[in-house]
């Protein structure tokens, strides 16, 4: 083994291992106002605007002060109380844009096989066992070998400490010899540079304005396809 060596890849989730998709950001409010206890139906619009503003507001959080957030600190926000049991409405809004990309189980066994780690570290509000669930479905979650969601730590992307986690939960100690792989130039490429990773840029997504950050990373590669991944960490290991 060199000092060249790659011993994790880890990998952005919305946008990179899924496919990116447009949402409405009305309708998802919509979905997320159906779970505020003992709403009535002419309080739906209400909550719903409340809780799109509160959103904009807990992701200004994670874009500027790398600060995390849950559902629960959504609906503190916006001032409404909630019920987790109701959160199913949310859940099947997402659910159809959740799917993991068919090149992800192939790209991740190939990268096993070279005795590489692999590991998920994703901006999220929402439950581990939410992701899980849908890594499970697609039956990749036993090829994770660990996996970071923002809503269970203080911190967010590009915070070093968000990626520091990521490589624990790996059990690798040394950045430069990992590489993150996402869809933002700011959250997952300066954010992996400035915490001593290399980075690989796919830029398949469209990052609400909001969303983007104060600088853009300048990647070690570009990957316009999922399956060029393997043969990109391949040549870092000999760079």
């Amino acid at each position: 083994m060199t000092g060249h060596d790659i011993e994790a890849v880890l990998f952005d989730w919305g946008g990179t291992l899924t496919a990116w998709h447009d949402i409405d950001f009305h309708a998802e409010s919509l979905a997320l106002a159906q779970a505020v206890a003992g709403t009535a139906d002419g309080d739906v619009l209400a909550h719903a605007a409340l809780l799109h503003e509160a959103g904009r507001t807990v992701w200004g959080w994670s874009r500027d002060h790398q600060r995390s957030a849950t559902v629960a600190d959504l609906f503190a926000v916006a001032g409404l109380p909630h019920d987790d049991e109701l959160l199913r409405h949310y859940y099947e809004f997402w659910e159809p844009h959740t799917l993991t990309d068919s090149q992800v189980a192939g790209l991740w066994q190939t990268l096993k096989d070279r005795g590489i780690k692999i590991g998920v570290l994703s901006n999220t509000i929402w439950p581990r066992e939410w992701h899980e669930g849908w890594f499970r479905r697609d039956g990749v979650l036993d090829l994770i070998d660990g996996d970071v969601y923002t809503s269970e730590i203080p911190w967010t992307k590009p915070a070093p400490e968000a990626f520091r986690a990521a490589m624990g939960a790996v059990g690798v100690s040394d950045p430069a010899r990992c590489v993150y792989v996402g869809d933002r130039l700011f959250d997952d490429v300066w954010g992996a540079h400035n915490a001593g990773l290399r980075a690989i840029h796919i830029p398949h997504s469209v990052i609400p304005a909001d969303q983007i950050g104060h600088t853009e990373g300048k990647p070690d590669a570009v990957a316009h396809d999922l399956g060029d991944i393997a043969a990109i960490v391949a040549g870092l290991c000999s760079a």
